[in-house]
């Protein structure tokens, strides 16, 4: 079974690097974990008391993940990091101690379970920046926090944004000026004191020791940069945190010298991905290898590999196929046998899929 290996302790001492670093510049912050869906054994590995100490809350944007937080430490602060589903009122009451918010009637729905239940329950209000997705209108916001101010069960405990994840609007200065110009507007409108401005994520970390960040903004989202070292707005490693945290490594169960060009009648009934080859090639041979995992569990276009006599040639639901040339080492000798392993890098999406699927084994180190 092909493995994904997760380097715990480099994560562990990443999440302690950022929450220093925070600490540091005066920010409060949530590790976003769910990239890991709630996986128990993450949870119980990772999210020792050392590592969160400094941490504000654990997040996520799914409520079984939530509720698996909830079990494995009860006394941890949890933020359901979308707007909620306004059916699901009283799970999100539950297992989120903070909710991110757009929608006022789920926001009623979510003080009549609270009162139900004799809880406060905290909100952040998402105001809409230009990204396009979840947010309340510029316009409508002093009239939105007006009707929710009076909810007797919700706490409203601040304001934020979403800029970079979906058409990347970048979280820029005059972005997130605004953001802190419309907390002073409320807190001065209806004398209340909104603690938290969150603006921050992966993306806007390295802008914060470049002035573009104004300092207003306290509050972060990170889960990328925790888990993978990098910011995602240059795809570069951030400060001294680790990127080497995951390795995939997939088993060659057939390793054949084939053709190139398919033989026989090409039809629509294929269920993989292939790539593209020409005709010309059609007496040509090259060896192939089959690897252990598919489409199932991980989508090619979110894994590569260093090695540059490998080559993509399709991927079924539980199989793919690689060219790796004529299999000879610069001394002649068979590069590759069935049996051995292949390495693959990953990115965000990768890992998140890998972590979903139950046929790929997770190897915690």
């Amino acid at each position: 079974m092909a493995e994904l290996i997760i380097h715990s302790e480099k994560i562990k001492e990443n999440i302690k690097y950022l929450s220093n670093y925070f600490e540091t510049h005066n920010v409060k912050w949530s590790l976003i974990t769910k990239v890991f869906s709630g996986d128990k054994t993450f949870l119980k590995t990772i999210l020792t008391k050392d590592v969160i100490e400094k941490i504000n809350s654990v997040g996520d944007s799914r409520l079984t993940s939530l509720r698996n937080l909830k079990e494995v430490n009860p006394n941890l602060q949890t933020i359901y990091i979308k707007p909620p589903a306004e059916i699901y009122a009283n799970d999100i009451v539950e297992y989120a101690d903070i909710s991110l918010n757009t929608s006022l009637s789920t926001i009623e729905a979510l003080n009549e379970s609270a009162k139900k239940k004799g809880l406060i329950h905290k909100i952040i209000i998402m105001i809409e920046l230009g990204e396009l997705r979840e947010g309340v209108n510029r316009e409508n916001i002093i009239g939105f926090y007006k009707k929710v101010f009076n909810f007797s069960n919700i706490e409203v405990i601040g304001i934020g944004s979403n800029l970079g994840c979906m058409y990347g609007v970048e979280p820029s200065y005059d972005k997130l000026l605004q953001l802190s110009l419309y907390k002073e507007l409320i807190s001065a409108k209806f004398n209340k004191n909104l603690n938290l401005i969150s603006g921050g994520t992966s993306i806007t970390l390295p802008l914060i020791e470049s002035n573009v960040i104004p300092k207003e903004i306290n509050h972060f989202r990170v889960g990328e940069a925790a888990f993978f070292g990098i910011s995602p707005l240059d795809g570069k490693p951030f400060k001294e945190l680790y990127t080497d945290t995951f390795e995939f490594y997939a088993n060659i169960i057939e390793l054949k010298e084939k053709n190139i060009v398919p033989d026989g009648l090409i039809s629509d009934a294929n269920i993989g991905q292939t790539s593209e080859y020409n005709e010309s090639d059609i007496t040509e041979t090259s060896y192939k290898a089959i690897l252990d995992f598919g489409l199932l569990d991980v989508d090619k276009e979110d894994i590569s590999t260093d090695d540059k006599s490998i080559s993509f040639v399709g991927i079924t639901s539980d199989m793919l196929v690689i060219d790796i040339g004529d299999n000879k080492t610069k001394l002649g000798r068979p590069k590759f046998k069935v049996g051995d392993k292949i390495k693959f890098k990953l990115n965000y999406m990768a890992v998140a899929r890998l972590l979903n699927s139950k046929f790929i084994d997770k190897i915690y180190f």
